[in-house]
């Protein structure tokens, strides 16, 4: 298989990872979502993050119709790699994707579930003892070592029956401390310091003899400066020298005599320089013993290690993403047959990572056995500028991507049917033919191609004029009730749509007034089969309450008599009068 073949990876992509990785390692690293991997070798990561996320996911990420969907989702991902306990578990979540089988969406809920269970049921001290250990987890470095170093932690912070965390307390303890010995010490280096002492001191004796050797003159003055005359006494001085300070044996140091020197200086060098050599012959055939001792230990534990590489991978992403679920209070949605997408108390996930508690909306459209209007499966959307409407159609989306990714949703209940297409469209503020094709190639394709479409379309009247908007918009609509999808539609034109097809509805929102901080006060949860009110007056209230001189007010009265003098003078009062 050639790198090529892969999604995003081009010409000048696959001589890097050829280089760096070799072709069967990168397609190895590819196919295993090894982001890492690939940031190693030199792809940027937010590259490596898409080229996996097409080769481990791609009919998946298909399912995101348009470049809204699409961004949702990636907000997704972001958000529950924040609660990532290793950066590995924050990459791998990164490149997780929505799936095109039912069954697998289940199998993820299933892990996700049973690991919140877990981690719900630690203690803080035992939560915050896990994750202290993945926090020392190094998953950039030795990954054998690190794996076994932190399954033995866990092993110490967790009982052996604490639910998904069995797949790491249940490993063999004395395999792993065996093997996490060896691998302390048998490193891409060689054999480190501390492993085994007789190589510790030939180190230290070959050192020390390549510093004498550094510094012959000197060792040739402290020799002399013992009063030694003659060949002979200055050879035997020398010898009692060298086993002093390096610890080596007078008999060693005689054998490693130079026969032939030009002076004395060359016979301390050479002699010294040739001992240095024996002794690192010997440290190095010492080090060939231990290293070969090391590996069998880990060979002897190659199954407990390897369990450990797999287990404490997957208990990173288990954990983190039962981390988001808790701190979310995410719930599993129900599969059902019927076409439907149904939310009771539903939250948006952005809104609440921002600003904490939100106003939970329950809405549906489709076939469900939810409290709103069932079997609509067009909903026209109407209401106030400000009141949730997008807000809404963004928490759908997001319900329907967790979905798909097999994970947890935003809200006390949710039931949701088979869907292939997710086309979420946001209102753009741009008014021009480009605009408006670029759009409508973006959302008329998949549902019309589609078996089971999606479509959440937001103010398609912002993108061409009034008149044709609602000519296009009622074609859209009458689209998606032909191919059987299910769709809302936030419009300000609701009255210029009707008649609406028999199993479309109409929504709406409604502002309640202000505040008495002169704040619009909006019940975001939508009045189903009424048509919402945009309620200029309560805007034109504010200003006419917050104008900075007489002028400027007079400018907003004049507007207040457009929209309703008593309407804008009972708001204002409201607001004054209002705890």
């Amino acid at each position: 298989m050639r790198l090529e073949e892969f999604w995003g990876v081009g010409p000048k992509t696959a001589d890097k990872l050829e280089t760096e990785l070799g072709v069967p390692d990168a397609i190895d690293a590819i196919e295993s979502a090894n982001v890492r991997a690939l940031v190693d070798a030199g792809i940027s990561r937010g590259r490596a993050t898409r080229i996996l996320r097409r080769a481990n996911g791609g009919e998946g990420m298909d399912a995101l119709a348009t470049d809204d969907a699409r961004a949702v989702y990636k907000e997704l991902v972001a958000l529950a790699a924040d609660y990532a306990v290793t950066p590995g578990a924050a990459d791998r979540i990164r490149v997780r994707t929505p799936l095109t089988d039912r069954d697998a969406m289940r199998e993820r809920l299933d892990d996700v579930e049973a690991a919140r269970e877990t981690w719900a049921r630690l203690d803080g001290e035992t939560q915050q003892a896990v994750l202290d250990t993945f926090d020392a987890h190094d998953d950039a470095g030795d990954t054998q070592r690190a794996a076994v170093e932190t399954a033995l932690a866990l092993q110490d912070a967790v009982s052996e029956d604490s639910g998904v965390f069995a797949s790491v307390t249940t490993l063999d303890r004395d395999a792993l401390e065996d093997a996490a010995e060896a691998l302390r010490y048998l490193t891409g280096d060689g054999v480190a310091a501390g492993a085994d002492a007789k190589l510790d001191r030939l180190r230290e004796r070959a050192g020390d003899l390549e510093r004498l050797e550094r510094d012959t003159f000197d060792v040739l003055e402290d020799v002399r400066s013992q009063g030694v005359e003659g060949t002979d006494e200055f050879r035997e001085a020398f010898v009692q020298y060298v086993a002093s300070e390096a610890g080596v044996e007078p008999r060693r140091v005689r054998s490693a005599m130079a026969a032939d020197a030009a002076d004395a200086a060359d016979f301390v060098s050479t002699t010294l320089r040739a001992l240095a050599d024996d002794v690192r012959e010997d440290e190095q055939d010492r080090e060939d013993e231990v290293a070969a001792d090391l590996r069998g230990a880990i060979s002897t534990a190659r199954e407990e290690v390897d369990a450990a590489v797999t287990a404490v991978s997957d208990l990173a992403v288990d954990v983190s993403l039962a981390r988001f679920a808790e701190a979310h209070d995410l719930t599993r949605p129900e599969f059902v047959d019927a076409d439907a997408i149904a939310v009771e108390n539903a939250r948006n996930l952005s809104l609440a990572a921002e600003a904490g508690d939100v106003q939970p909306v329950t809405y549906a459209v489709g076939d469900h056995s939810l409290d709103p209007p069932n079997g609509d499966r067009v909903a026209v959307l109407t209401g106030a500028n400000s009141g949730g409407k997008t807000t809404l159609l963004e928490t759908l989306c997001q319900v329907a991507v967790l979905a798909a990714m097999g994970l947890p949703v935003p809200a006390d209940r949710a039931e949701l049917g088979p869907v292939d297409a997710i086309v979420f469209h946001r209102r753009h503020a741009s008014f021009n033919a480009g605009v408006l094709e670029a759009t409508l190639n973006s959302v008329v394709p998949p549902l019309a191609e589609g078996d089971r479409t999606l479509m959440l379309v937001d103010e398609f009247e912002a993108i061409t004029e009034p008149g044709s908007a609602a000519d296009l918009l009622h074609g859209l609509v009458t689209l998606t009730v032909d191919e059987q999808a299910l769709g809302v539609f936030v419009t300000h034109l609701a009255e210029d749509l009707e008649p609406l097809p028999d199993v479309a509805r109409t929504d709406g929102i409604f502002a309640e007034g202000l505040s008495q901080d002169l704040d619009l006060l909006v019940d975001y949860q939508p009045r189903f089969g009424t048509v919402g009110k945009s309620t200029p007056e309560f805007i034109v209230s504010r200003l006419v309450a917050d104008a900075g001189d007489r002028a400027e007010r007079a400018g907003y009265e004049t507007l207040a008599r457009a929209v309703g003098e008593e309407a804008v003078q009972r708001t204002l009062a409201d607001a004054e009068w209002s705890e």
